[in-house]
């Protein structure tokens, strides 16, 4: 008599999730997800639906759009070890290439509707207001992160020194939750601000717990 077939192991929360991360769909809805908010800030450019002051709303929009990207990008790899679904990973780079564009159109708003493309006066500017200046600096260090963000990049680069120059999205980070600090500042309004220093303080404070626990663990596993 022939041995029964094994029966194939149970297919738990995490695999269908990985199953459904890794369908040929999944990727061509990411991008059209990521996409709608820029649609919907369009749309309503168009229709008039930005308030009294659109070129600032625009401006607003965007910049918001960028740090909640930036907050999903860095939420990729926690999301993976808690949860087990692996295949977000997948979605990593292209996460962090939609920040990127977002903070190029936040660029690109503030150029245009408040400096009007005029270059010495956006020198003077950054010079002159310290939100701006941190802002700028978040922007200049995305630049190689996204130049590099290609398969090509890290086999020139090596694993080693491509995740090195990629460790600066942390100093992107900070530097960005300190721009909308001081944007609030002015007008006194730190609620919105609260909830992304405290998911950009979880997500940073959660990296650097597992870089330190290898650390403790060492010095108090006993020897044998």
């Amino acid at each position: 008599m022939a041995a029964p077939r094994p029966r194939p192991a149970p297919r738990g929360p995490s695999s269908k999730a990985n199953a459904l991360l890794t369908h040929r769909a999944a990727k061509p809805l990411a991008w059209l997800a990521v996409l709608l908010p820029f649609a919907w800030l369009f749309a309503a450019a168009l229709g008039d639906r930005l308030g009294a002051n659109p070129a600032e709303a625009l401006e607003r929009g965007t910049g918001e759009w960028a740090l909640r990207f930036l907050c999903l990008t860095l939420a990729v790899t926690p999301l993976r070890q808690w949860t087990g679904w692996h295949a977000l990973a997948r979605f990593r780079r292209l996460l962090g290439v939609t920040t990127f564009a977002y903070a190029c159109l936040h660029l690109l708003c503030y150029a245009w509707f408040d400096q009007g493309f005029d270059l010495a006066e956006i020198a003077r500017d950054i010079a002159k207001r310290p939100f701006i200046l941190v802002g700028f600096a978040a922007f200049v260090l995305m630049i190689p992160l996204a130049a590099t963000s290609f398969n090509a990049a890290i086999r020139r680069l090596g694993g080693r020194r491509w995740q090195a120059l990629h460790r600066a999205v942390y100093a992107v980070a900070l530097l960005a939750l300190l721009h909308f600090f001081w944007m609030r500042a002015g007008k006194n309004d730190f609620a919105e601000w609260t909830v992304y220093a405290a998911i950009l303080g979880a997500l940073l404070g959660w990296r650097a717990w597992r870089a330190l626990a290898p650390a403790t663990r060492t010095r108090t596993t006993p020897q044998i």
